[in-house]
């Protein structure tokens, strides 16, 4: 896959998992070329890479449809990610985190402590909150040192809505508790609690869950009454 074709899948794929494009969408080559400033030929590969991820439904003569997921199947997605992702944990700590790893957890916590010292959510800082959110998990995937859990946590992770790249950004003392929950994951892991690290993160991922789970109508209506112009 060339690298223009690769940004649009990466794009493509973002705005699915993000709710920007609403399950049960049509999605039409011409338009999203036109939006992405790109031909049709890179819209159609990034298509078909995405419909063999499982992420947009194919039809004959009716082209793609973003994948409908019942909520059942995104809870069950936050039940598989809490135990890889406890799992991730547990490695790290009996491992033991190098210094490049702590470093960057550490910044991860102080940008998130930034953000949120405010008292108050701002839209502008929703994305640099949830790259920082994707950037803490992600670390600590890599530094459990085993390609099985990356590989099957990132696959639970391309359900649209059970995605660490998407969060609820309109209740402080949620997303106040959720960054709370990334200090004592990382003290435990800096500390080798490997018990206690994969229990924090186990209930960090579920409880995010939860949220989703009672947000999902409200999230899946917002995503349909703002679709592709």
């Amino acid at each position: 896959m060339d690298t223009l074709s690769e940004h649009v899948t990466e794009t493509l794929r973002a705005w699915v998992l993000q709710g920007i494009l609403a399950p049960g969408q049509r999605l039409e080559e011409i338009p999203l070329a036109a939006r992405l400033g790109v031909s049709r030929t890179p819209v159609r590969a990034a298509l078909a890479n995405l419909g063999n991820e499982g992420l947009l439904d194919h039809q004959a003569k009716r082209g793609y449809t973003v994948r409908v997921y019942q909520v059942e199947e995104i809870v069950g997605a936050y039940e598989v990610r809490s135990v890889l992702e406890g799992l991730a944990c547990r490695r790290a700590a009996q491992r033991g985190l190098d210094h490049d790893t702590i470093r960057i957890l550490k910044t991860c916590l102080a940008t998130g402590d930034r953000i949120l010292a405010k008292g108050v959510l701002l839209p502008a800082d929703h994305q640099p909150y949830q790259r920082m959110n994707i950037d803490l998990h992600n670390t600590i995937l890599s530094a459990a040192n085993n390609p099985w859990v990356v590989r099957f946590a990132t696959q639970a992770q391309t359900t649209p809505f059970a995605s660490d790249r998407i969060m609820l950004w309109d209740d402080h003392q949620i997303i106040l508790r959720s960054h709370n929950d990334h200090h004592r994951i990382v003290d435990a892991l800096i500390e080798r609690d490997a018990a206690r690290a994969e229990t924090l993160m186990r209930e960090h991922v579920y409880y995010a869950g939860i949220i989703l789970k009672d947000n999902y109508q409200r999230l899946t209506k917002a995503a349909a009454e703002n679709p592709l112009a």
